[in-house]
């Protein structure tokens, strides 16, 4: 039997059913079935929407950069972007020797309301901080923090809020839920398993 789970990953917990390096893992929250795993990575480091599911196609079809669905991420930073940091994430920056692809990327104008984190974000006293959304086709190890840390912007917290039309909505870190039959309907319909 197919299952489908949305999971909000917390931060210090591997996108994995192993532990490693005392970090917590997939295994510490559940009960899951056997034959599940996560379609994408989050890092340790960072939080938010994993899919987890026994289904190959969609796992396959989320995980190949031949497909391009969309990830989206808020990204608290250091200091304030201006609009030539914004652009350079937008049009591609260098991540080693390949540029990025175009992304949407937008300041917010409030910052989101997240929960707590286990392990409070790095503050300096004479350091803005500002709140960015990522809207990624592609995704490279750790890329949207190369990104940010390219124009001079490093990630302070990252937190993934959708995949493609998949959402945190409703979650808190650490909960799950399964998916409708509606939205496995409208998964297969926008990865195109029809």
């Amino acid at each position: 039997m197919k299952s489908y789970i949305l999971f909000y990953k917390p931060f210090g917990v591997l996108s994995q059913f192993t532990r490693e390096n005392n970090y917590k893992a997939l295994c510490d929250f559940g009960p899951f079935p056997k034959d599940i795993y996560a379609a994408g990575r989050l890092d340790a480091d960072s939080e938010g929407l994993l899919l987890l599911t026994n289904d190959n196609a969609v796992k396959h079809r989320l995980m190949d950069p031949e497909f391009g669905h969309e990830r989206t991420y808020s990204v608290q930073v250091e200091g304030i972007p201006d609009d030539d940091a914004l652009l350079r994430l937008r049009d591609g920056v260098l991540i080693g020797k390949r540029r990025t692809k175009p992304a949407f990327v937008r300041k917010y104008d409030l910052d989101p309301s997240f929960p707590e984190r286990s392990v409070p974000i790095r503050f300096r006293k004479d350091v803005p901080t500002a709140w960015i959304e990522i809207k990624l086709r592609e995704g490279r190890n750790r890329q949207v923090r190369k990104m940010t840390a390219s124009v001079g912007h490093p990630t302070l917290r990252l937190v993934r809020t959708s995949i493609a039309f998949l959402t945190l909505d409703g979650l808190q870190p650490g909960k799950y839920r399964k998916l409708t039959r509606h939205e496995i309907e409208k998964l297969y319909s926008t990865l195109c398993l029809c």
